[in-house]
């Protein structure tokens, strides 16, 4: 999968990571990975399979199991003028080391003046929908885009999982990269990149005229479904893919709801103080006037995800519920 590749190629959501890693690895020497089972077992969800046969435990390490201390080691490593890619399990142990990206990693550059930036990137799996229940399935990148200083992403395709790395490690602030796990096993054509990759803006991945349809990450497919259902019914949503959540794109929300004056958010995370009711505010905010009816949102329900299959179907926004609030939006 190098860069003189012209023709599209199968591949899965998991191995585009990989080869993302691996090409980064090549690269640069500056660059290493570390994080909980990234070497000898591959990564909890196989994304570095392969990746220590090939280039030892020095640029592939494993660490014990404790975030604040490996994530606190990627910043100083950074400080010092590596390229370190930290692998953090599940969101959810990501709290574990919040203190090392709050008031370490995000603050850096801005209290030295300038002098020390923190050239990081910290990726781990978010969302769920697999059974792993409460502690290894919620949704809190709007936590993290919360926070200044630091850049947060969402690849929900694969070719955002393959070609937002590069960008990422060449960023000098701290990058976050959340990859939803129900996309691993996603498979399809890699198309060739037209041109470099774009860490800045969202993405239309179905146009329309008729309402738009907002979201990221693990939640696109099922907004990809919805349209195609709307479409039978000869309602034209168009589907925005977030993409970056922090800087959000502004001007992309704006003007998807001037072209379909109706606006469906779907944010796998709780509604209460979501990212959905972040882009809900700038709508309101930016395009109060284009607006022929209220925004509607999409969320989980505001409970700790649940174990048992049915219960955890019935917790998350599904294509049923993105399709209903299209319609009470419409209708």
């Amino acid at each position: 999968m190098g860069g003189g590749r012209t023709h599209e190629e199968k591949t899965t959501f998991r191995e585009a990571m990989r080869e993302a890693l691996r090409e980064a690895l090549r690269s640069d020497d500056r660059v290493f990975l570390m994080g909980e089972d990234v070497g000898r077992y591959g990564g909890c969800f196989g994304v570095s399979l392969g990746l220590l046969e090939e280039f030892g435990p020095e640029r592939v390490r494993d660490t014990p199991l404790s975030e604040s201390a490996f994530v606190g080691a990627g910043i100083g490593a950074a400080l010092a003028g590596m390229r370190p890619i930290v692998e953090i399990m599940t969101v959810n142990f990501s709290l574990l080391a919040l203190d090392q990206i709050l008031n370490n990693a995000a603050t850096l550059l801005h209290m030295s003046g300038g002098q020390l930036p923190v050239p990081l990137v910290i990726r781990m799996t978010t969302g769920a929908g697999r059974q792993l229940a409460a502690q290894h399935s919620h949704s809190l990148e709007g936590w993290y885009a919360h926070i200044p200083g630091i850049r947060v992403l969402a690849p929900a395709t694969l070719e955002d999982a393959r070609h937002m790395l590069a960008p990422a490690l060449a960023d000098p602030d701290p990058v976050l990269i959340f990859e939803h796990g129900s996309l691993y096993n996603v498979s399809g054509e890699l198309r060739p990149p037209s041109e470099a990759m774009d860490l800045d803006h969202a993405a239309i991945r179905r146009a329309g005229t008729d309402i738009s349809l907002i979201t990221y990450g693990g939640s696109l497919p099922k907004a990809l479904a919805a349209a195609d259902e709307l479409a039978a019914e000869g309602i034209r949503a168009e589907v925005i893919d977030l993409r970056a959540l922090r800087p959000l794109d502004d001007a992309a929300i704006t003007a998807s709801v001037a072209r379909t004056h109706r606006a469906v958010v779907i944010d796998e995370a709780w509604r209460t103080g979501s990212l959905a009711a972040e882009v809900s505010a700038r709508i309101a905010e930016g395009s109060f006037y284009e607006l022929d009816a209220p925004v509607e949102r999409v969320c989980s329900a505001e409970v700790p995800i649940p174990y048992a299959r049915r219960l955890e179907q019935a917790a998350l926004p599904q294509t049923a519920d993105i399709v209903a609030a299209a319609h009470r939006a419409v209708d």
